[in-house]
């Protein structure tokens, strides 16, 4: 059977880490043997290169650098249209206004898909721009995933195509579930009134991170511990050391997959306080759950509550509400029994609902289906 021809495209791809950028890997990978699977993206900065990364090609379009979350490349363009040539689909990640307006350049006939992970919230001014350019690209696709259905109530520019949208849950690497599994075969509780916290993400203002440090100054018996860089690093660690809070704090920076691993076993409590629907899923949430971790999240108008759920794989306080996450950290901090059983409930519903073999049966299935159509 001829396999179908697939080109995925965003702003970036691995070793780029970010929850879209792990999905486009996700989904390059688990398909790789059953289709015929290539990436194109940008460089954050420099020449452009082609590659195979873990046995998928990947072409690297140079940049002048990322200007408003945006790579400038205008090689992109072009080579966009070279890339899609005999390609049976084109998979697109929004938001990605390149990769928008480089497709209607491009005079591409065929199927499109178009994964949209959240909308354009900060830059508030260039949509004025990028709207018209968006509306018709979001005119075209053939067909719209999102992650959970809270993407779609949650969206400004989503509702005139929610006939098109396709919910398809994200999922964590098989990796990360079979370490997850393997720690949870010989991790022993913590029953103790002492709690690790952990954050990943990037330091930046959606992700929420000083709303959690506002509310960690007054938590007692619990350190917490920072993976990520970002714009806001220098301002975070001040902080901290005004607040005497440098013994209980640790910014770790970016770190490599074995130390982030550590992490997560490490950990009693991962904390997302996210602020801005930016954050449409949470993709580390799951790879928390993984470890049989429970999550502090945050009730975003997007999908992030609907990963980790209330009072069963976790706590959802409001989002941007220092009191209402400190008191959250400070009740699991204070139930270690209740902490434990949110863990294995948290690792319950990754099983049932958030795999590699989930997402990859239900987008292959997608296409097939697109094709035949």
């Amino acid at each position: 059977m001829k396999k179908i021809k697939i080109l995925q495209v965003n702003k970036l791809y691995y070793p780029d880490i970010g929850g879209i950028e792990r999905t486009v890997q996700h989904i390059a990978e688990s398909l790789k043997e059953k289709t015929e699977m290539s990436i194109l993206v940008c460089q954050p900065k420099g020449i452009g290169k082609k590659e195979i990364v873990n046995g998928i090609p990947v072409h690297r379009c140079g940049s002048f650098g990322i200007l408003f979350s945006l790579p400038i490349s205008f090689s992109f363009l072009w080579e966009l249209r070279k890339e899609a040539r005999g390609k049976d689909i084109l998979q697109f990640h929004a938001p990605f206004p390149l990769g928008d307006l480089a497709f209607l350049l491009s005079s591409y006939k065929g199927k499109v898909v178009l994964y949209w992970h959240s909308d354009v919230v900060k830059q508030k001014k260039l949509m004025i721009l990028y709207r018209p350019i968006m509306k018709l690209f979001l005119k075209r696709v053939d067909a719209i995933i999102v992650g959970a259905d809270g993407v779609i109530k949650g969206s400004s520019y989503l509702k005139p195509y929610q006939s098109k949208c396709i919910t398809i849950p994200f999922a964590v690497n098989d990796e990360i579930e079979k370490k997850g599994k393997q720690y949870l075969k010989d991790a022993a509780p913590n029953l103790t009134k002492y709690c690790r916290f952990l954050f990943v993400g990037r330091l930046v203002y959606y992700k929420g991170i000083d709303i959690l440090l506002q509310a960690f100054a007054a938590v007692k018996d619990a350190e917490l511990t920072v993976i990520g860089s970002g714009n806001l690093e220098d301002k975070l660690k001040c902080y901290v050391d005004e607040h005497g809070m440098s013994d209980r704090i640790h910014f770790l920076g970016r770190v490599e997959e074995k130390q982030l691993y550590h992490a997560f076993s490490s950990c009693d409590v991962f904390v997302l306080p996210s602020i801005e629907k930016s954050e449409a899923f949470g993709l580390v949430q799951l790879e928390a759950m993984a470890y049989g971790k429970p999550v502090i999240n945050t009730n975003l108008p997007s999908g992030v509550p609907e990963v980790s759920i209330h009072g069963i794989t976790g706590l959802t306080v409001e989002p941007g509400n220092v009191q209402d996450l400190r008191n959250a950290m400070q009740w699991i901090i204070n139930h270690p029994e209740e902490r434990c059983i949110m863990g294995k409930e948290a690792r319950k519903r990754l099983e049932s609902c958030y795999t590699i073999n989930v997402m990859s049966d239900k987008i292959l299935k997608l296409y097939e289906e697109l094709l035949k159509a």
